[in-house]
């Protein structure tokens, strides 16, 4: 009995300690908000002149949020976009996109980063960062996508809808939210029409498809989505994605895939729709609506995320 209990209590001992083991093995191994413990400093490109400087994150948050959003905007929708700022930072830093193309953590550029221009920082901005200090918004443990658009026209999108993005599961993303955006946005984002020359259209179907389309002569919406989105467009016989021709088109020309009509007219492509942006994650404007409506930054942030955590990060 009593070699029978010693061979037990050394079977508890090393079945404790394998537990504790692995337990110890899934805290290393997990990323994001629990490696984080004092605000960091980070490393940032200027694009524009070639520059690293090293600065504190919650200033870059500010310049970042002063370039994303009108900073005379009301702060509880200043601070949701500092929220999301510094959740696309953290999440990117881990990922190491920057530090292999420029050796830094953050660039000044839209198309690698996101926007930054501290010149725009006013002290809206600065309360916004300051009380949303270290937040960040986590599903599962790890840092979300934190995708924001300009005008998602009314309805939200999902991340496959509106990006075309496949790489991974995100649940955390609330699509077809309604979010009233459009009685406060700007007359372009609540109607818009753009006429794009035929070259122009035929050469962002060759950068998408890589192969040249010919003579266009119908064009029509081959996919939408659950939002009403273009998913798939038909020029002539080619179908190329919605979200990767509006990109290759240009995302300011064609303001979004929330299309009315498209069709030809001459040697043009003519497109109507409402919104800009991709429509994924928090609308600026529908931020905007419902800070005027008293919505506290992280009650923005769930309206437009779901099952998410908003986790501090530091003091």
């Amino acid at each position: 009995m009593k070699k029978m209990f010693l061979v037990l209590r050394m079977a508890l001992v090393v079945g404790l300690a394998v537990i504790l083991c692995l337990g110890c093995a899934r805290v290393q191994k997990k990323p994001g908000p629990n490696a984080v413990r004092e605000e960091p400093t980070i490393s940032l490109y200027v694009n524009e002149t070639g520059e690293k400087k090293n600065l504190k994150m919650e200033e870059y948050i500010a310049g970042v949020v002063a370039a994303e959003m009108e900073p005379t905007w009301p702060t509880n929708a200043l601070a949701a976009q500092a929220i999301l700022a510094r959740t696309f930072t953290m999440r990117n830093i881990e990922t190491g996109k920057i530090k292999k193309l420029h050796g830094t953590d953050a660039s000044t550029s839209t198309d690698e980063f996101q926007a930054y221009d501290p010149s725009r920082i006013n002290d809206r901005v600065r309360k916004a960062v300051e009380m949303t200090r270290g937040e960040v918004v986590t599903y599962q443990g790890r840092y979300t996508n934190a995708w924001f658009n300009a005008c998602c026209g009314g309805i939200t999108a999902s991340a496959r809808e509106g990006l075309a993005f496949n790489e991974e599961s995100t649940p955390y993303i609330k699509a077809n939210v309604k979010d009233n955006c459009l009685k406060i946005t700007t007359p372009e984002n609540k109607q818009w029409r753009a006429v794009v020359p035929m070259a122009k259209v035929q050469e962002a179907i060759q950068e998408v498809t890589g192969s040249n389309p010919g003579q266009i002569s119908s064009v029509g919406i081959a996919e939408k989505g659950e939002s009403g989105r273009a998913m798939k467009l038909a020029f002539g016989d080619t179908v190329v994605s919605g979200p990767a021709f509006r990109i290759a088109v240009g995302s300011e020309t064609v303001r979004s895939m929330l299309l009315s009509d498209v069709t030809v007219q001459g040697d043009n492509v003519v497109f109507t729709g409402k919104g800009f942006g991709h429509g994924v994650g928090m609308c600026q404007w529908g931020a905007n609506y419902l800070a005027k409506k008293g919505q506290k930054p992280e009650d923005i942030i769930k309206f437009y995320y779901q099952d998410v955590e908003i986790e501090d990060l530091w003091d």
